[in-house]
């Protein structure tokens, strides 16, 4: 009896030394995320802001075109002091992780350059404090057994973090096709149209030449 009531605490302690490791890793890590869609007009700028509440805290910014044009966009991070910390021009995606050195807000914007062309952007904001928590420290096989679920959660979310990116990945080529196919379609109707109107009008000019060289004849 002594000895299955002594296996029963350890299991208890063992669940409840998990339970308190998952709310550690996923319910007290303060992370946010932010995933948005955007759609800018030709020569159309817009901004969108992210707070930072303490140093060294992880941003990640992710972006890509959906639509429109050449499926390029130029866009510009800048801390709260306005200081550039990424920049590109022409670029159809991008996904960066940098350290946040000053608390405030961080503006993200994208701007379209082009006159002609509206573009669909899909793009992320994350702020993310990363430092593992420590947990109590534990005797015997309780420790070994938490530091094993750790480092097994710990993989499993990179696995998780590596399908969302394969996610993102198929979305945009999805979009992009779906784009390109909307694109061609209505060039080939527009193609269509003036080749009739082309043929039209070649066969009216033929009767009209026809119709003024025999008129001349039969006089």
């Amino acid at each position: 009896m002594a000895g299955s009531s002594l296996a029963s605490r350890i299991c208890w302690s063992k669940l409840i030394v998990a339970s308190t490791l998952l709310c550690l890793l996923f319910g007290a890590q303060g992370s946010s995320a932010t995933a948005l869609t955007t759609y800018l007009q030709g020569n159309e700028k817009s901004c969108f802001y992210a707070d930072v509440d303490g140093i060294g805290e992880k941003v990640g910014f992710y972006f890509s075109v959906q639509s429109g044009g050449s499926f390029d966009i130029d866009y510009t991070v800048q801390s709260p002091s306005e200081k550039v910390i990424l920049e590109g021009t022409g670029e159809r995606q991008g996904d960066y992780i940098f350290t946040a050195n000053t608390v405030g807000e961080y503006s993200f914007c994208f701007e379209n350059e082009s006159s002609m062309t509206a573009k669909l952007i899909d793009f992320d904001i994350m702020v993310e404090s990363e430092p593992r928590r420590s947990l109590p420290v534990q005797q015997g096989s309780i420790a070994e057994h938490t530091s094993s679920l750790e480092e097994s959660i710990y993989k499993l979310n990179g696995m998780l973090s590596n399908l969302v990116r394969t996610q993102k990945y198929f979305h945009t080529r999805h979009h992009r096709n779906h784009s390109t196919v909307l694109s061609t379609e209505s060039r080939i109707f527009w193609y269509s149209i003036l080749e009739s109107l082309a043929i039209a009008g070649i066969a009216f000019a033929q009767v009209w030449v026809l119709k003024s060289y025999f008129g001349r004849t039969g006089r």
